[in-house]
């Protein structure tokens, strides 16, 4: 027995010395909640919380007075408690799912949701408490604390400050002294379940329907939710009287960022490709893109927009949108028709996509509130809902030149304003509200359609192409442009016609051999999986990435009009090289990551502004068509041809690059 005892001795010494004693302490704290202390008590916090807030607001005032720690202080009303929930029981009686409806007829308890913030106000003035006196002289309630009036979770504004009010003690009208109002900040946001984003996705049409609920905030927590972003509110259901409408809001008590789980893992088929392409740094990443969209073109097609796609998607943070690598992409195509069904079909596997509807707000609209603050709501247009993933605008030769300008500006600065007018919404000054927009862009024009460019010139550089219906600087604006052009001709036009006419007789049957067969779940899981890469750059691929940006400022540079590439060109490569690095399951960005992001920039720049003296083919990523092992052979030797040209480039017109890169 001694033995023993030394031993738990000793363990508990090595717990001490160690400092897994306090982590013990910390792990135990969750459990020493209210219910553990006494049953009751939690039982009334839980079902009750407004007779739960009046008991501690007793003792809290017994405590001021018996320890004489406020003077001033008479009655229990002059002590406003406000009872703050760490944590519910995981029971469904305390979870408000946003789907059900109707939802709000059950008790009155602290409920747990989880949703989408899509509107909000501003921050308003309402009244904490408000002291109020007896107008009859001769009564003892026309002096001293003796009605106090503090607001109560779904109380309106009249509930608590208003004239009509009598005296309990002689029924005489109350009258309010001002000057012992205390007024708090309040704000009103809007959530609603994240599934309502399907709708607004790519999804067909369907009879559900998603209905928001009004949250309540107030003091401090006040400015802690934005417009786009995912929250877990824990707060207290109320029934919100406006005559002779009566609605349901929630007083907010506890607001978290709400991150979604996954779990998930790359399938089978993946891991099998991985394996066998081992040898090669490009052709994991070559035979995904391939492959990709099969439902709607056949492999081969459009190989380079789909890898643009692809990188895109896996540069998505839903869950962490303040890390989001924004990769614009604007394809140039005569078929916009089958290019819009590709981009639909990839929105679809985002973590967060929103189709933008042509005749929709893109940014943000005003609207008056309607629970009686008087102040403008704002609400969310598509691009701030897509915050974290992907907001897909269609043709562009279907929006208004103004949405385009708006565009462009957001693309550039990455934030849009929102004007409130003052008089309209009981301001004497107009106010501006900014908003970062975090969303990757995707939107595709007609080259054959008539150009809107309001001056001809004579000459045309070598490599450039018409935008069709899109001004430059818009064009300039997106980080990636780039033209699905298909070398086959007649015989690509043959292959999507077989393509779709086989779907059409064929549903649900495959279509192409099983080595190209990756289901849309595959892919789904390939990308989740990705998004969560964390990566860091090779000091080959920081060299290769400096020293072109480098060296095309310099080939590029005008004397009239300056550089034309764009110093944001540096973070759309690191942008692109990590992309890839993620879609071929590395965190190390390799030197061969860098070539194909360097590819991609420089195809997308010669479409804007010319060739340069690095000489490329116009589908660098992919100079031959993918049918056999030996085409991706021959593949792998061409990109090692273009990797040796592009630092050959950068060692001829930026020599010192490696030198600069501290200081770029």
């Amino acid at each position: 027995m001694e033995d023993v005892f030394l031993l738990k001795e000793s363990v508990l010494s090595f717990l001490d010395r160690s400092g897994a004693l306090l982590q013990l302490a910390e792990d135990c704290k969750p459990f020493n909640d209210l219910i553990e202390l006494d049953p009751r008590l939690g039982d009334c916090v839980l079902n009750d919380p407004l007779k739960a807030t009046a008991l501690f607001q007793s003792v809290c005032f017994l405590s001021i007075k018996t320890l004489s720690l406020i003077e001033k202080i008479h009655t229990e009303s002059q002590v406003n408690v406000i009872l703050k929930f760490t944590h519910l029981p995981p029971f469904p009686e305390y979870t408000l799912d946003l789907c059900e409806f109707p939802c709000g007829y059950g008790t009155m308890r602290p409920v747990a949701m989880e949703g989408l913030a899509i509107a909000m106000t501003r921050v308003s003035k309402y009244t904490q408490g408000a002291r109020f006196l007896c107008s009859e002289e001769d009564c003892p309630c026309s002096t001293g604390f003796h009605h106090i009036r503090v607001h109560a979770p779904g109380a309106t504004e009249s509930a608590t400050v208003r004239s009509d009010f009598s005296c309990l003690l002689c029924s005489s009208h109350l009258k309010e002294d001002i000057k012992f109002r205390v007024l708090g900040d309040k704000q009103l946001v809007e959530l609603i379940h994240v599934k309502a984003l399907d709708v607004l996705k790519v999804h067909p049409p369907s009879a559900l329907r998603y209905q928001s609920v009004t949250l309540f905030l107030r003091d401090e927590l006040c400015n802690s939710m934005r417009i786009g972003r995912l929250y877990r509110v824990l707060g207290i259901p109320a029934h919100v009287h406006q005559w002779p409408n009566i609605t349901l809001s929630v007083e907010a008590n506890s607001i978290q960022p709400w991150k979604p789980e996954y779990t998930g893992t790359i399938s089978s088929n993946f891991q099998a490709l991985l394996t066998a392409t081992a040898s090669s740094p490009w052709r994991f990443s070559a035979i995904v893109a391939n492959t990709f969209g099969s439902p709607v073109v056949p492999p081969g097609l459009y190989s380079t927009l789909k890898l643009g796609l692809l990188l895109s998607l896996v540069q998505g943070r839903e869950d962490n949108p303040d890390s989001l690598h924004c990769l614009d992409l604007l394809a140039l195509t005569t078929d916009t028709l089958i290019l819009d069904r590709l981009m639909t079909y990839s929105l679809g596997l985002a973590g967060r996509g929103v189709r933008h509807p042509a005749t929709g707000e893109m940014f943000a609209s005003l609207s008056r509130d309607e629970h009686g603050a008087g102040t403008a709501n704002i609400h969310a247009g598509s691009a701030l809902l897509a915050t974290g993933g992907v907001c897909m605008l269609g043709d562009l030769g279907h929006h208004r030149k103004d949405k385009m300008d708006a565009l462009q500006s957001a693309l550039e600065s990455r934030t849009v304003s929102v004007i409130i007018p003052g008089k309209k919404y009981g301001e004497d000054a107009d106010q501006q509200i900014s908003f970062p927009v975090q969303c990757s862009f995707w939107a595709l024009a007609d080259s054959t359609a008539p150009s809107n460019k309001t001056t001809r010139t004579d000459s045309t550089v070598l490599g450039t192409v018409d935008m069709g219906p899109v001004p430059a600087q818009l064009a300039e604006a997106f980080g990636l442009v780039i033209l699905c052009r298909e070398a086959g001709g007649k015989q690509a036009l043959l292959a999507q016609t077989m393509h779709t006419l086989r779907q059409a007789v064929q549903p649900g049957e495959p279509l192409y051999p099983s080595c190209m067969q990756f289901t849309t779940q595959d892919y789904q899981e390939l990308l989740a999986y990705t998004q969560r890469i964390q990566t860091e750059l090779s000091p080959g691929a920081e060299m290769m990435i400096h020293g072109y940006y480098m060296a095309s400022r310099r080939v590029r540079s005008d004397s009239g009009h300056g550089a034309k590439v764009s110093v944001a060109s540096i973070k759309l490569l690191i942008s692109l090289a990590e992309a890839h690095s993620k879609l071929c399951l590395r965190s190390t960005v390799l030197e061969e990551d860098a070539v194909i992001a360097v590819l991609l920039c420089e195809n997308s720049i010669t479409l804007r502004h010319g060739a340069s003296a690095l000489v490329i083919p116009p589908d660098a990523a992919f100079p031959c068509d993918l049918c056999d092992l030996e085409a991706l052979h021959r593949r792998d030797l061409i990109l090692e041809q273009l990797q040796q040209s592009i630092l050959h480039f950068v060692y001829t017109y930026a020599p010192g690059a490696a030198s600069y890169i501290t200081e770029e």
